[in-house]
Parts: structure tokens; sequence; C-alpha cells
């Protein structure tokens, strides 16, 4: 991480700008607040260090639209996008569209901190992200038939109601399966095993 990264704060609302910039600023990380994504677009230069951080539900461009519109100017700077709490389907949706990561409202301080170190940190980490990636990719294969099936309701956001309709099983057998995959792919909570998932690639985003 060097002096020159800048994490770009995007949200309408400010005081959730400021929690942030304060948040980072204790960790002496530099920050510039936009209120919204046209804003943003207006002065962004993709050649600058740094990431971003993008509020999903805003009004004019939502966060969505951010997204599509930076990877089609090959936007190469790590892009973290805040959802609601449980919004899975809406943070999917954005991975497929090019985030590098999501948190989820409300905040866990050391989470975002975390979230943005790695996004700050991606190039240095490319050499440990590809064992990381094995690694994963080896836990996957651990995995039944079935529990990929659970994982992949769950990663296209379904509900466990929905999946258990699919799979013609109960919905406790999904809480079940969804419980051992958890244990498997070592994720903490499901908004980390979706993480894992679309990071590693293991799960195709169409």
């Amino acid at each position: 991480m060097t002096d020159s990264n800048i994490v770009h704060i995007i949200d309408d609302d400010a005081a959730v700008r400021d929690s942030l910039a304060f948040l980072l600023g204790t960790e002496a990380i530099k920050t510039r607040q936009h209120e919204s994504a046209l804003d943003f677009l207006a002065v962004f230069k993709p050649d600058e260090a740094g990431c971003i951080i993008t509020d999903m539900r805003m009004p004019g461009m939502d966060g969505l639209e951010l997204l599509r519109k930076l990877q089609e100017r090959k936007n190469p700077v790590p892009i973290i996008v805040v959802t609601g709490h449980g919004d899975i389907s809406l943070a999917v949706e954005a991975m497929k569209a090019g985030a590098t990561d999501f948190l989820e409202k409300p905040f866990d301080q050391d989470v975002v901190l975390s979230s943005v170190r790695a996004a700050l940190d991606r190039r240095q980490r490319e050499d440990g992200q590809s064992a990381e990636q094995t690694a994963i990719v080896q836990r996957f294969a651990s995995l039944s038939p079935r529990e990929r099936q659970v994982l992949e309701g769950l990663v296209a956001g379904l509900p466990n109601k929905t999946i258990a309709y699919d799979l013609g099983i109960s919905a406790r057998t999904v809480e079940v399966y969804r419980a051992n995959l958890m244990t498997k792919m070592e994720a903490n909570s499901l908004a980390d095993l979706v993480r894992i998932v679309l990071t590693a690639n293991l799960i195709d985003k169409k």
C-alpha cells in the first residue's frame, strides 16, 4: 500500500460517507467523497491508484449502473459495493458486473478495513491469492453433488424454501446441507460464502 492510494467513497448519505472516511482515516488511508455516481465519474481518473466503495441504492445512477459504466471503460480499480443486510441477490449482481467485494450494512469496522486493505494491496497479493484460490478449489471439490446444488441456489440468491422446492427436498434438509457446505468451504457467513465462491470463479456467473 502506498501513500498515493485513494479510496473513493460514493454514497448519497453524507453520514455514511463521513463514517467510512473517519474509519479509514484512523488507518491513515486517504479518501475522497462523492455524493453521486455521476459526480464521481466526472472527476475519476482510471490510472489513479486506490479503490472504490460505492453504495448500490442511490438516486440517479445506482451502483449497478456505475459498475457497468466502469466495466465499459475497462476500469482496473477494485470496486467494493455496499448492500443492505441480507441483500445477497443484489450483491451477486454486483459481483457479476465487476465488483471485487461487497459490504453489508450495518458495517463491521474490521470487515470494512480488511476489505479495503485487500483491494489496495490487490496487485501485490496476486501470488498469495493464487495459492488461496487453489485451496478454495480443493475445498469445493470436497462438496457432494447435492451440496453443490444447494450452493448454486444460495449464490443465485434463492431462499431455502425455493431451493428445497427446486430440488424436491425439505427446507430443513436444505439447512443441513447449507451448514455442511459452509463448514467445508470455511465460510463464516452466507455473505462470506458467496464472496468465496464468486471471487474464485467456482460457479458460472451467467
